[in-house]
């Protein structure tokens, strides 16, 4: 599923890399979903893929649906901890399965970050000064280090395109306000926290997440928005092979990352060409492990179709 597509009482508002969002109608159709739920979008995950800010062609069979059906386990599971945005699952048919009735917040203009392993952009910056985002690290780190406790490590959100940027905590506070900057880095660390045990239990090391959090209008509560810890979201490793020292063997997109950067791929990076397509085997390798990501954190298989 690759574009926009019709749906009656919805009218499509925006695509992203990823999700593409509708809003009611301006019909009767429209009005009726507005009067049930009020201030709604329809939040679609597509089969896109997305990697070093590029859309990547072709998209992933199924993968929608598993960023949606384990976002509203996860929701579920941290329901005690923060509240969030879905209103109903009650969807089109043409979207069922991948969609969620959301209410409209006003979001946060942050990326919330937590990191409990060193690794990606994170093990980059500790290379440079010994620290993430400002904070201070212990030295003798290495890829794949656990860190003496989970830290927050916040980013801003660029324009399509562009890369987001880590920011210290201060930039934040100065971006929001101290006390929702407190807020947001609280709540970060809670879920993580939570998430991080559930994920160990089933024998899954979550290294890292991103959350978004919004403003509730109804409620004036901060609030869980976006999808939550898929593996588009979040790092995944199998515990039982975790080896610092090196990359290591996950349950998300690093292995379409690793692919585009190596030799096979022929792209360079740093070029100005587009990367190229993505093999058959490394679509279905990714799908695999999607998939496999869904059944192991939430101990039941997930049917999804295959193209």
């Amino acid at each position: 599923m690759a574009d926009a597509v019709d749906l009656t009482g919805w009218t499509h508002a925006y695509s992203g890399k990823v999700r593409d969002l509708y809003v009611p109608a301006e019909d009767p159709s429209g009005a009726a979903i507005f009067e049930r739920y009020g201030d709604v979008v329809l939040v679609v995950a597509s089969d896109r893929i997305s990697a070093y800010d590029h859309v990547l062609s072709p998209g992933i069979p199924g993968k929608g649906v598993v960023l949606t059906q384990l976002s509203l386990w996860w929701f579920e599971q941290l329901a005690a901890i923060v509240p969030n945005h879905v209103v109903s699952t009650e969807v089109p048919a043409a979207v069922a399965g991948r969609a969620m009735i959301c209410r409209r917040l006003t979001m946060f203009p942050v990326e919330c970050v937590a990191r409990g392993y060193l690794t990606g952009s994170g093990l980059v910056e500790y290379r440079t000064n010994g620290q993430v985002t400002g904070i201070p690290l212990p030295p003798g780190l290495v890829d794949g280090s656990r860190l003496p406790e989970p830290i927050f490590t916040p980013a801003t959100k660029a324009e399509y395109g562009e890369h987001d940027e880590n920011v210290p905590f201060a930039a934040v506070a100065d971006l929001v306000g101290r006390d929702a900057a407190a807020t947001l880095r609280d709540l970060t660390l809670a879920v993580y926290a939570r998430a991080e045990q559930i994920a160990r239990e089933r024998g899954v090391i979550l290294a890292d997440t991103k959350l978004e959090f919004g403003t509730d209008p109804v409620t004036g509560q901060i609030t869980l928005g976006d999808e939550v810890l898929t593996p588009d979201s979040s790092r995944f490793w199998p515990a039982d092979e975790w080896e610092p020292g090196h990359a290591q063997p996950s349950f998300d997109k690093q292995y379409v990352r690793d692919w585009l950067t190596s030799d096979a791929s022929g792209w360079d990076r740093a070029g100005d060409a587009e990367p190229p397509q993505l093999p058959a085997e490394v679509v279905a390798r990714t799908r695999d492990r999607y998939l496999e990501a869904y059944q192991r954190i939430t101990g039941s298989p997930l049917v999804v179709p295959e193209a």
